[in-house]
């Protein structure tokens, strides 16, 4: 029997083994591949003295690129499709299917002609420093290569981090290494360094506050099917209105740039088209569903599959300037022999790149941080990842409306932590409301069963009810205290006696303040991770710095050996 076990353990061993060394035979074939397009379209399409001096560097880039891409897919798509995996609207498979379509989709649709060559304006683009072509290309290759591998440790730590953050770490580090402090705009990496706190508070805040007029408009409503039959197709106006605004906005922006009124007709006449279609289906539904929570969720699965499908497309069509903007500029540099632009052209090619790139990462190593967002932050349902979500979306909106700089990743991030500490917080006060009632029945003369029963009365009650039970205890104590001024008391049946009341011994004993912490501990340790929440936002404070000491020390080594393009 224990040979046997043993077998067993080895074969998993050798299998777990056997899955990485594909997954890694895939990653390596795929940059290979890249590298074999970026030395066909040097050859083709640049120069004669590009095509020797500069073609070396071109290949390194491409790799390195394709490698940036890859990571950017393990890591940063998982905001998009973890909370329809954790709700289970989407199983794992699926999700990568259609994050995966999705996401080349828009870089190769959308990502533009052009990309920014310096990420976010970090540092100044009109230094002499830069106009040299071989600091220029060291400067861009130390940033790709920093930034990539700090979000392959993150992966690796299962920490979601920006990947925009780590391209401007990449960059800072590079340009104060080829040009001094002097190079950097330092008011622009204030604003970055304030979307620390803005995209994640921010984001948290409006994911909570969605998820809280569900549950009062729905779930604490005694007849949930009734309320949703109202309440849900408005919510589905929103979200149509939001996503399509975003859609606009941010996922077909280089495509197509319609003034604000148009945008927001196109959108309105959108969300209303879908409100009036899904209405009807939602009350035929109904009819077939149990009044309870699961059911109600049950009407946000459709929605939360396009929204994962449109949240990676416009991720595609934005992120991937992360990994094929300093690739572009390089490729500009040695296939044209242009100067330094601020922004560079995008070939085809080098969007194929970035595109499948992205896809594969996601196909490879995404599992790992869907599974983080989705399910080891927070518990997610429907109706909670429906309102992370729509947080993801209108987070951009009220940003872009107010010029705040946002990081997607610490939005949908933050809107996860922010559901999931409303939730503790609503589970804290019933925790003190339901000491009140037990304190109060105990003063009363009730004992532990009649406690009970009105416990498990007040808990399945809709929030009308409750409010109404907790007005009658509060009438029966204040009545309480005035007889007992005047030496009187009421018993067990609400009969008023002018005796001193006597404690019963079968009494539910109240909580200790010692043991009432520590049912609050576990409240919270049951529904946000702590272990998780710091990690990540540890990982959130040091993206940055971390990037840039790596990307400072690769440009001196580049440096070192006195390559010249």
């Amino acid at each position: 029997m224990d040979n046997i076990k043993n077998m067993r353990k080895l074969e998993q061993a050798t299998s777990f083994n056997r899955a990485d060394f594909i997954k890694l035979g895939l990653a390596i074939l795929f940059v290979l591949l890249a590298a074999a397009v970026a030395l066909y379209s040097a050859s083709a399409f640049g120069s004669e003295d590009s095509r020797i001096s500069g073609l070396s560097v071109l290949i390194v880039a491409t790799m390195v690129g394709g490698y940036m891409a890859m990571n950017i897919g393990a890591n940063d798509v998982a905001n998009n499709v973890g909370p329809a995996v954790g709700s289970k609207a989407l199983t794992m498979g699926g999700a990568i299917l259609i994050a995966a379509v999705c996401e080349a989709s828009g870089a190769i649709i959308a990502g533009g002609d052009v990309v920014d060559t310096i990420r976010s304006g970090i540092i100044d683009s009109t230094s002499e420093v830069l106009q040299n072509k071989t600091t220029f290309i060291n400067l861009m290759l130390s940033a790709l290569i920093s930034s990539a591998v700090w979000l392959h440790l993150a992966t690796v730590l299962g920490a979601p981090v920006s990947t925009t953050h780590s391209v401007v770490g990449g960059i800072l580090g590079a340009g104060i290494m080829a040009g001094g402090f002097g190079i950097v705009n330092w008011t622009t990496m204030g604003e970055i360094v304030g979307s620390w706190i803005v995209s994640p508070v921010l984001g948290g805040l409006i994911a909570a506050s969605f998820l809280f007029i569900v549950k009062r408009t729905i779930t604490y409503k005694e007849d949930q099917l009734k309320a949703a039959q109202t309440v849900v197709p408005i919510l589905l106006f929103l979200m149509t209105f939001a996503f399509c605004m975003y859609m606009i906005g941010k996922g077909l922006k280089k495509v197509i740039n319609l003034p604000m009124p148009v945008s927001i007709g196109i959108s309105f006449a959108i969300g209303i088209a879908v409100f009036f279609i899904c209405r009807p289906l939602i009350i035929a539904a109904s009819a077939k569903l149990e009044n309870n929570k699961e059911s109600v969720g049950k009407f946000f699965t459709i929605p939360l599959i396009f929204a994962a499908a449109l949240l990676s497309f416009a991720h595609g069509t934005n992120d991937v300037a992360n990994a094929i903007g300093p690739l572009a500029a390089i490729n500009d540099l040695v296939i044209h022999g242009d100067d330094f632009k601020q922004v560079a052209s995008v070939p085809l090619w080098i969007m194929i790149v970035g595109g499948f790139g992205i896809s594969l990462g996601l196909a490879l190593y995404g599992p790992k941080l869907i599974r983080t967002v989705g399910s080891e932050i927070t518990e997610l349902d429907q109706i909670r990842a429906f309102c992370v979500a729509m947080s993801a979306a209108v987070t951009v909106l009220v940003a872009s409306a107010l010029g705040l700089p946002i990081s997607s990743t610490h939005v949908a991030v933050g809107a996860v932590f922010g559901v999931g500490f409303l939730r503790e917080g609503i589970k804290r006060h019933y925790f003190q409301i339901e000491q009140t009632i037990i304190e109060a029945h105990k003063e009363s003369g009730r004992d532990t069963t009649a406690i009970n029963q009105f416990l498990e009365t007040f808990r399945k009650a809709p929030m009308a009810k409750k409010q109404l039970l907790l007005k009658a205890i509060k009438q029966r104590r204040e009545a309480e205290e005035t007889l007992a001024a005047a030496g009187m008391t009421i018993d067990a049946e609400g009969k008023i006696n002018i005796v001193e009341k006597t404690p019963t011994d079968n009494t539910l004993p109240l909580l200790s303040k010692k043991e009432q912490k520590k049912l609050k501990q576990a409240y919270k340790e049951e529904l946000v991770k702590r272990s998780a929440f710091n990690k990540i936002i540890a990982t959130w404070i040091i993206t940055v710095p971390v990037a840039a000491v790596l990307s400072g020390t690769i440009f001196l080594i580049i440096n070192w050996f006195g390559i010249s393009y």
